[in-house]
């Protein structure tokens, strides 16, 4: 029997980053937080805008990412751009590691979301687009969309 599929709540969602990189590979991990910022979390207060996955001593951290501070917290609330541990395979986080170093590629965050009571992580390998790529993109995606409207 199949196990049936948790829902996905989508919480957050990075706008710059298929804009900005060019997406070669994704990989979904979750996160480990404390009870206020998983409280915020379900606020949808979080900006992952600026931030960056980085490889530390054979596990995956997420840099940068803001998750706004809980506001019926007490002193133990979280500080909002702690770095966060990203959970995940030893043997992935080397392969991503590896990618990173040798072909000097960059792993970014692309969407946060619940699956089911989990909060999950989607990063992404990625490679930065040069200015003239990203004019590329728009003329392609510019002419496209004249064609599908000629079409009709």
């Amino acid at each position: 029997m199949n196990k049936p599929e948790r829902k996905l709540t989508e919480i957050s969602f990075n706008r710059r980053a298929r804009r900005n990189y060019e997406v070669l590979d994704t990989l979904e991990v979750g996160i480990s937080l404390s009870g206020t910022e998983v409280k915020t979390l379900r606020g949808g207060k979080v900006s992952l805008e600026e931030a960056f996955v980085k490889l530390q001593d054979d596990a995956l951290w997420l840099f940068n990412a803001h998750i706004a501070e809980y506001e019926a917290g007490n002193i133990f609330n979280h500080e909002p751009a702690r770095p966060r541990r990203l959970l995940s395979r030893k043997r992935e986080a080397r392969k991503l590691g590896h990618k990173v170093k040798v072909q000097g590629l960059t792993i970014i965050p692309l969407r946060m979301y619940f699956r089911g009571k989990w909060a999950k992580l989607e990063i992404a390998l990625a490679r930065g687009r040069r200015m003239y790529d990203k004019r590329n993109l728009i003329k392609e995606r510019e002419s496209k969309r004249k064609l599908r409207g000629l079409n009709k």
